[in-house]
């Protein structure tokens, strides 16, 4: 049998051997509560204040301003909620974006039934959101900004700098998601003045089951959780400790420059030999279709790309249907979140950028990681033109595209 491509690295990694390897002590050895006042507990808060500072370096953040979650969905409730409580006497208007994750998009519904209001950006056909729009938006009343630094679906890498500047420049607290970009994008909370970050583990090859938020010293912010003091009092609970070493050790075994080089070699080869161009032919003194037919890459291209993410929508059949018959030739991707990969609907974040239902609906998204060997491209890039025609041969909306020629450019 044939081993198993994984190109569904935006839902979740394999885990480094190196995190596996720094975690399993902490399962056995030293297996005391943090909280602890002997030397079990002192060993695990020594392991868990290490993790912090190295976290903590990598976004230019100091160690105190780091508090361990269960993952990112629970510092997206946090951040968002917990400005959102703690301000309200000051405001109630939440600034975000319609392509953002579900973790921030029904945190801001479930805020407006206590008496919050949201205004949700619209992007660009590439996912963008407008400076100029940002500054529009915000009244008297604002309280929060809320933008993910690279989209989940499309890639799309938002200019945090610019975006917080505005935010700074209007005294209003300023948070992103970087749950995707960690360790594939610069953030430098600093320099894109930056108050709350949202970081998790199992997209960066840690474990699941844990994550950060990065709250600026000085940021009013009501906690999620109560209870004890754990966490400088901001996060109640008994520390994940073997999670939060090993999200520590797969930060330290990124390296960035190197992997996104390698990443962004391997999305292109494949975006260019899926992706429809045209040649123009001197003998027909036309445009020649080459590789797919009708197809759109949704997203943008080149460095303002995530670096792992390929997204494409295929005309005339359904993005499940090419999914469907890769994973039977033993290659797993999907066609969106892994949050909303149940829901029939078409991908709110497609739909925002102006795809019709039918081009979201014949999206496939396919996420890389620094595991991706180029032999596995190779093999896809096979497999993905011969599974396309054979899926537009028996659709009628394919046969339909093909009578009309699709991306005929007669």
């Amino acid at each position: 049998m044939a081993k198993t491509i994984y190109l569904d690295n935006g839902a979740t990694t394999k885990v480094d051997k190196k995190a596996i390897e720094a975690m399993l002590p902490f399962f056995d050895n030293v297996f005391g509560n943090p909280s602890s006042n002997h030397e079990f507990g002192f060993s695990a808060q020594d392991a868990v204040n290490d993790a912090r500072s190295s976290i903590a370096k990598s976004i230019g953040a100091k160690s105190d301003e780091i508090i361990f979650t269960c993952g990112g969905t629970e510092a997206n409730n946090h951040a968002v909620k917990g400005v959102a409580w703690a301000n309200k006497e000051r405001g109630n208007h939440i600034i975000t974006v319609k392509t953002e994750h579900k973790a921030i998009l029904n945190v801001c519904k479930w805020l407006e039934n206590q008496g919050f209001i949201t205004t949700y950006l619209d992007v660009d056909k590439e996912g963008f959101v407008n400076s100029e729009d940002l500054k529009k938006a915000i009244t008297p009343e604002t309280i929060l900004v809320s933008i993910m630094h690279a989209n989940n679906e499309i890639g799309t890498i938002q200019n945090l700098e610019e975006l917080g500047a505005i935010c700074k420049e209007n005294k209003i607290l300023f948070h992103s998601d970087a749950c995707q970009s960690y360790t594939k994008v610069d953030i430098d909370v600093n320099k894109q003045n930056l108050d709350l970050v949202s970081l998790n583990s199992h997209k960066i090859h840690g474990p699941k089951g844990v994550g950060a938020l990065y709250v600026r010293k000085g940021t009013k912010i009501d906690n999620l959780f109560h209870g004890g003091s754990q966490e400088n009092a901001m996060r109640a609970g008994t520390e994940n400790v073997p999670g939060i070493v090993g999200f520590a050790e797969a930060v330290r075994q990124s390296s960035k420059d190197k992997h996104i080089a390698y990443m962004k070699k391997i999305q292109n080869k494949l975006i260019d030999s899926v992706l429809e161009t045209y040649e123009h032919s001197e003998r027909k003194g036309e445009n020649v279709s080459k590789r797919i037919e009708g197809t759109i890459l949704n997203g943008p291209k080149g460095d303002s790309r995530l670096c792992n993410n390929v997204n494409i929508s295929f005309k005339g059949i359904e993005g499940e249907a090419i999914g469907g018959l890769l994973d039977q030739n033993f290659v797993a991707s999907s066609t969106g979140s892994a949050c909303s990969s149940a829901s029939l609907d078409p991908s709110y974040v497609l739909k925002a950028i102006g795809l019709t239902d039918e081009e979201a609906n014949g999206s496939l998204r396919i996420t890389l990681s620094r595991d991706t060997t180029e032999e596995e491209i190779d093999r896809v890039i096979k497999l993905i033109p011969n599974i396309v025609k054979k899926l537009r041969r028996i659709s009628p909306f394919g046969k339909l595209l093909k009578k009309l020629s699709i991306g005929s450019k007669e």
